[in-house]
Parts: structure tokens; C-alpha cells; sequence
């Protein structure tokens, strides 16, 4: 992977407090943040701010992405409807570890209601070090489209 120099953020009003300590920690290694809101902890939707960071991926405005809400599911299903996106619904530092090392994961899901703020800089940091094993992975990774999969009827 190379490395991250621009990152897409997105949240819902859920993940808005975490928002925050992301944007630090991103800023501590020098990547640049495409922040596309929410920009208060007000009731909103997430898709609203989960589609943008999927496009700005797709785009390639952004190398990858972090995206927040309460079970982080609804992020991460959104994110999935965009073409090239592989958002991953993490809740320790091993399972983003291996959503960057086995699914070539560009988006990574934090469940805000569900992990400390310890548990998603940890996260965090797992998911912008590891890098994509390729291999049999690659193999895998090129089947979860559609198009690529075969036909199993």
C-alpha cells in the first residue's frame, strides 16, 4: 500500500466526540484529513456524511477512509455500496490488522458505542501500519465483486 498521505473522515452525530481524537491522531503523522462531517453531535443521518468519504475514496481525493457511528454497521453498509470500497466493521486492533492484511481494507468502521477511545486510536494506528499480504488474499480480495465472483448456481 502506499503510503496514506490523505485520509476521507466521516461520522454521524454518534462518532462526532471521537471525531476529534481521530483528526489528532491523524494530524500526529502527518496525514491530511478531507473531514466530511458531521460537524456536531446533532441528531443526523449517517449516509449523508458516509456517502462523501466513499466518493472522495472512488475519487481519488483520498487513499482510504475512517468512518464513526454508534454500532458502526450502518457506516460501514453505506460505504459498501460504493464501487471499490472495502470498509471494514472493526472493534479491536487485531481485527483492523487483519481487515488491512487479508481484505485489502481501504475503510475502517470504528463502533463508537462499543470501544474505548484507547481501543479506536489503537485502531486506528494498526490500520494506516499494515499493509495488504497480498497472494492467496489478492485472489479473494478480486472476488468480492460481482463481477469477478463465479457463478455458483
Amino acid at each position: 500500500m502506499d503510503p496514506i498521505r490523505t485520509l476521507a473522515l466521516g461520522c454521524d452525530h454518534a462518532g462526532f466526540d471521537y471525531k476529534q481524537l481521530v483528526i489528532d491522531e491523524l494530524m500526529q503523522q502527518g496525514i491530511a484529513i478531507l473531514d466530511k462531517g458531521t460537524f456536531s453531535n446533532e441528531s443526523a443521518d449517517y449516509p449523508d456524511f458516509i456517502h462523501p468519504v466513499a466518493r472522495a475514496i472512488e475519487r481519488g481525493q483520498a487513499q482510504s477512509g475512517i468512518i464513526l457511528c454508534g454500532s458502526g454497521n450502518g457506516a460501514a453498509m453505506t460505504a459498501n455500496k460504493h464501487k471499490g470500497i472495502r470498509a471494514a466493521l472493526c472493534w479491536t486492533k487485531e481485527l483492523a490488522e487483519l481487515a488491512r492484511q487479508h481484505n485489502d481494507a481501504n475503510v475502517l468502521s470504528i463502533p463508537v458505542r462499543f470501544v474505548s477511545e484507547a481501543c479506536a486510536l489503537d485502531m486506528i494506528r494498526a490500520f494506516l501500519k499494515t499493509e495488504f499480504e497480498g497472494g492467496r488474499h489478492a485472489r479473494r480480495v478480486n472476488k468480492i465483486s460481482d463481477e469477478t465472483s463465479i457463478n455458483l448456481q
